[in-house]
């Protein structure tokens, strides 16, 4: 797709992979990396460049938490500490609030696309159609609140 618009700076590359990191995080047995280290800025590039709204909500966000780093003595969000960067992105939420929000779930959305991590869900690493995947079968005894009630609604 092509964009009139850049594409982010190094310095907000390096930011978003720390956020990414922050929304979800590495696997403690080191078996997923967290968003950012998967590579997901491209993705959010994507979604930028998509999504008119989202484009100049990250990017303001980006430098706000830049600035509010530099209040704290930091060269940027990647050098905070990484115990210290969850509060500095809860403050953040309140000065920027349309940051988070639309972030957070386009790295859900490319997140739970990557084989990888479907693999460590034990989910094949495809897409789900054609094949399609196996699914328990039906009790049907859930539907019987729908089947005592009754047709309702008016009738075509």
């Amino acid at each position: 797709m092509s964009d009139s618009k850049p594409s982010l700076t190094p310095e907000q590359e390096q930011a978003l992979v720390a956020v990414l990191d922050e929304i979800v995080p590495a696997r403690p047995d080191g078996r997923v990396p967290g968003a950012g280290a998967l590579g997901l800025v491209g993705f959010i590039e994507d979604r930028m460049r998509e999504t008119p709204d989202l484009r100049p909500a990250i990017v303001q966000g980006l430098a706000a938490l830049e600035r509010l780093a530099a209040e704290r003595g930091a060269g940027g969000f990647p050098q905070v500490p990484a115990a210290e960067r969850a509060d500095l992105l809860n403050a953040l939420s309140t000065r920027e609030p349309a940051f988070l929000p639309g972030l957070i779930f386009q790295t859900y959305v490319g997140y739970y696309q990557q084989p990888i991590v479907l693999e460590a869900l034990g989910v094949e690493g495809r897409p789900p159609h054609p094949q399609g995947y196996a699914m328990e079968p039906l009790d049907p005894s859930l539907l019987e609140p729908v089947r005592r009630r009754g047709p309702f609604g008016r009738r075509l």
